[in-house]
């Protein structure tokens, strides 16, 4: 029985959450939640001890064996009675035991439609992590990335900040010193004919600009010095979000082994590339599959024939039972006489025949249920909790439709996230090359590029959630179906 729930056990797990085998996979982690979850074998020990309880409901009662012995053997026409023995079996009516069997199997199935439950609810809980991990090595990979894009930024900025001559402010004030250079020989040899007068050096070189401010240099090195501390600030911060990240995906390897039933610190193979699952059938089907084989729904209707069955066997118990039994009487001898005064006899010639000789006598019983009240009240009472059992039933089948709708609704919603933020990206990421060129010849401004780059990494982080969670609904859908025959 083990070994078929662990091969049933593994096929469907495969068949309903549809995935591959291969190497550290969700499926052999699944394999391992199966063998090894506490929660999930103690359900089946719950189905295997329902199971027994057929033969019980089903078996006769213990027949009645009555044992009398006579301290002084009582005097017989023929003999003298040392003790006699009863034994009676009885027997319910017709119909009884079945009734009280089908109530057992039921009762069964309806373990087992737990154990099923708590098997999906197990899988939907290790899907659930294994993409929230995968969410998280996903971010983890962005940040890394966006790490690599401000160093590369850093590096431009500490090229701007070493040759302030590249930018377009720093070649003017280069030109505007070349000019200053050629124009001081010229005003030196002058400078006898100026007779002592007070002409600006700038008349002598009309080429020079008029604003030009000495202290220029000074403050284009300063600016690059600010932008390549800005980029080192977003560098820290990025780090410190690494950190965070990698703390915790060690809390949530730690959540998954647990479902595994194995160490917090063993290691888990995370995939790079979260991939967006298949889409799930639509409403209808997947309705009319819910209808069939969802565990909940199978409880409830496993429970409501287990009831009707109990009213059954009520009924049944209300009429009489039947026994049959044999009784054994130990007769002894009687000494012989010359005559009977019992018989009227003068000899006991005609009688020795039946000398002593053990008598044995069939019986039968019945039983008269002449208090009909607390059999009509039990199977009423039967009746009344199937009925609403079936209510129920109703309710849940009604709040599994109205799950499933907005089930749905947050699934095309994620899915159409998921198409935005990955446009919002690619559109993100060819702004930034874009202004990361500019940037090079001075034409955009380093805290434009950071906000770019801030988005960039922000629309990441929103399609990998987006796919984590679409994908996590789509297996929400697949635990409500619960089949085993499709895979989608």
């Amino acid at each position: 029985m083990k070994k078929y729930f662990i091969v049933w056990l593994l096929a469907a797990s495969g068949c309903v959450f549809g995935q591959s085998s291969g190497t550290d996979s969700l499926f052999l982690y699944m394999e391992m939640a199966a063998r090894n979850n506490p929660a999930v074998h103690a359900a089946f020990l719950i189905y295997e001890a329902e199971l027994q309880k057929s033969p019980q409901m089903s078996a006769l009662d213990n027949p009645q064996l009555d044992m009398g012995f006579f301290l002084r053997p009582m005097e017989l026409v023929e003999g003298r009675q040392i003790a006699q023995f009863q034994v009676m079996q009885m027997f319910p009516w017709f119909g009884t035991r079945k009734a009280a069997r089908t109530e057992a199997e039921h009762m069964a199935k309806m373990a087992f439609e737990q154990f099923r439950e708590t098997r999906d609810n197990l899988f939907l809980e290790v899907y659930t992590q294994w993409y929230v991990l995968c969410a998280l090595q996903q971010k983890l990979f962005n940040n890394e990335e966006n790490l690599t894009l401000l160093k590369q930024l850093e590096t431009l900025a500490l090229q701007r900040y070493r040759n302030p001559q590249n930018t377009p402010s720093a070649a003017a004030a280069q030109m505007s010193n070349n000019a200053m250079n050629v124009a001081t020989p010229a005003a030196s040899n002058m400078g006898g004919m100026n007779m002592g007068g007070n002409m600006p050096s700038q008349s002598l070189n009309p080429s020079i600009p008029q604003s030009f401010n000495p202290s220029m240099s000074m403050n284009v090195a300063s600016s690059g010095m600010s932008e390549v501390l800005r980029v080192q600030i977003e560098m820290a911060e990025l780090e410190s979000n690494i950190e965070s990240l990698r703390s915790e995906m060690l809390a949530g390897k730690a959540r998954f082994n647990a479902l595994l039933n194995r160490a917090a610190e063993t290691a888990v193979a995370v995939p790079a590339d979260l991939v967006q699952l298949p889409s799930p059938p639509d409403v209808a089907t997947a309705m009319q599959t819910i209808t069939h084989q969802n565990p909940m729904l199978g409880m409830l209707t496993e429970e409501s024939l287990a009831y009707a069955a109990r009213a059954e066997m009520e009924r049944k118990m209300g009429y009489p039972m039947l026994g049959v039994g044999l009784q054994y009487m130990f007769i002894g001898k009687l000494a012989e006489t010359g005559g009977s005064p019992m018989s009227g006899m003068g000899s006991t010639t005609g009688m020795s025949s039946m000398n002593g000789k053990d008598m044995v006598m069939p019986m039968v019983s019945v039983s008269i249920p002449v208090y009909r009240k607390k059999y009509r009240a039990a199977q009423k009472e039967r009746q009344l909790m199937q009925q609403a059992t079936d209510e129920k039933y109703a309710d849940a089948l009604n709040q599994l439709q109205a799950e499933l709708y907005r089930t749905k609704h947050l699934l095309d919603d994620a899915e159409r996230k998921i198409a935005l933020y990955r446009k919002q990206a690619a559109l993100t990421r060819s702004t930034y090359d874009l202004m990361v060129n500019e940037f090079t010849v001075g034409k955009s401004s380093l805290t434009d590029i950071i906000q770019v780059q801030r988005q960039l990494l922000d629309y990441r982080s929103k399609e990998t959630e987006a796919v984590a969670g679409y994908n996590t609904t789509v297996v929400s859908i697949r635990k409500m179906i619960s089949s085993a025959d499709n895979e989608y």
